[in-house]
């Protein structure tokens, strides 16, 4: 389910700003659009603020369960004296069956570590894949997980995509049952810093071209990793606000002019 609100501030990025706080949201999660542009006036007088509103997603709400009726009371009949019954030769005891066992308690998840080796260890070997898995100690950004051996390009794939799938369901695996979830990263030959520095070069000329041509840029669709990069990679560049936009796996990331920005 998607909604909406409005917010306004100084800037375009003041005011998008001032959305994220109340929602408690980032950048990636949310939609731009820019209502009005903030006009500074003359000499201080008949400035009007910049308004934005920004749409986000909720889940669905879930329906509220039916009523069931209640049953009625039942009919009391008049009880009719039981007719005697023969006494019969009661039958022989039965051995009582024997007590059925509790079922064990269930093992804990156990440590993040050793599932996280498990699960992968397992998926290398379905793959046909020799790799050393090195996992890193736990930060407040996650775990990394590097692989490493030779011929890795099919752990990788193109642009990444089966690098990311790998990362996907490691971290559905490992995290499945668990109250707080971990994030995974999952990299293989450098490919990650590699294709970071490729995408902060790309920010960087893109932002050149908003501001000279005075005009938004569209990014091609990337994952939320990738969006992320270009969002902090351009958060102090003058005069340029970014944000995502659409759904995935089509969520693009837009570079948009805005003058005056000032970063946050």
């Amino acid at each position: 389910m998607l909604k909406w609100i409005e917010a306004t501030g100084k800037t375009e990025d003041a005011a998008v700003q001032n959305a994220l706080a109340q929602l408690g949201l980032d950048r990636d999660s949310v939609s731009v659009e820019v209502l009005e542009r903030a006009r500074s006036g003359f000499l201080g007088f008949g400035s009007t603020p910049a308004k934005v509103k920004v749409t986000y997603e909720v889940p669905d709400e879930a329906p509220a369960p039916a009523e069931e009726p209640v049953p009625a009371a039942p009919v009391r009949e008049t009880p009719q004296p039981a007719p005697v019954a023969k006494k019969e030769k009661e039958p022989a005891k039965k051995d009582k069956a024997p007590a059925e066992k509790a079922p064990a308690p269930q093992a804990k998840g156990g440590d993040l570590e050793d599932r996280i080796r498990a699960f992968l260890s397992g998926l290398l070997d379905h793959m046909g894949v020799e790799a050393e898995i090195n996992i890193a100690p736990k930060t407040e950004n996650g775990i990394l997980v590097t692989l490493e051996g030779p011929k890795l390009g099919a752990l990788i794939g193109h642009r990444g995509e089966t690098l990311d799938a790998i990362q996907q369901l490691t971290n559905y695996a490992v995290n499945r049952g668990r109250t707080h979830r971990v994030r995974i990263h999952i990299d293989a030959e450098n490919y990650r810093a590699k294709r970071e520095e490729s995408l902060k070069r790309l920010a960087t000329k893109v932002a050149a071209k908003v501001v000279k041509y005075r005009r938004n840029i569209t990014l091609e669709p990337m994952n939320a990793y990738e969006r992320h990069v270009i969002h902090e990679t351009l958060q102090d560049y003058p005069d340029v606000i970014t944000y995502s936009t659409g759904t995935e796996p089509n969520r693009r990331t837009v570079v948009a002019f805005s003058r005056g920005k000032h970063a946050y």
